[in-house]
């Protein structure tokens, strides 16, 4: 029993330290991290949701949603969110096939797509702040600039991280800690994803429609 322990526990060696062999890092440690990451970007996104609810009716005898929001760029803008959701899916079952060339493809294609999203959201912050419509004109701007660039910037970084990613698939290839690194911004980027269909229906279409 006491030889079972001792293998239990590890082998000690001649300096007295114990070689714990069973021991080693969790594999679903990050998995787990970036959930949880996830969860609290929820939180925030609750709670700037919780604003614009609150304060999206304040005008300030200014203009409304309906006179600001142009519904065909938004849709062309939501196109271009879908579908790099949609080409970030093929580029992961390109890496579960392990065609490197494939997945380095299909990501900068989603970029792309990324690319024009964010773009698109710039414009459309410019023309309103053009045209007097900028986020200290009334309660209800300054939530829809603080929701809607909240997003953006999260998209930009979300850019970044793709393009960081493709430097390192390109340099090492479809390694385990790679094909981990892509799986995590796949949740982040559904995710931002997900988000928008939010922000779509609850601040552009609701808002046009009230």
């Amino acid at each position: 029993m006491a030889h079972s322990a001792t293998q239990a526990l590890g082998t000690a060696d001649t300096s007295g330290f114990y070689d714990l062999r069973g021991e080693h890092h969790p594999e679903n440690g990050t998995m787990l991290g970036f959930w949880l990451y996830l969860m609290s970007d929820c939180l925030v996104f609750a709670v700037l949701f919780a604003m614009y609810g609150v304060v999206g009716g304040s005008y300030a005898a200014g203009p409304s949603p309906k006179d600001l929001f142009d519904l065909p760029l938004v849709a062309v803008n939501t196109s271009m969110l879908l579908f790099s959701s949609i080409t970030y899916g093929f580029a992961m079952l390109e890496m579960q096939r392990n065609r490197q060339s494939a997945t380095l493809l299909w990501l900068a294609v989603t970029g792309l797509f990324g690319v024009a999203f964010v773009s698109l959201e710039i414009y459309e912050f410019l023309h309103l702040i053009h045209e007097g419509a900028g986020p200290q004109r009334s309660a209800f701007l300054s939530a829809f600039f603080t929701l809607v660039g909240t997003h953006g910037l999260h998209v930009s970084f979300g850019i970044i991280w793709l393009i960081t990613l493709m430097v390192q698939v390109t340099r090492r290839g479809l390694s385990v800690e790679n094909r981990r690194r892509l799986n995590c911004l796949s949740l982040f980027w559904h995710f931002l994803d997900v988000v928008w269909i939010g922000v779509f229906t609850f601040v552009y279409l609701m808002g046009v429609l009230r």
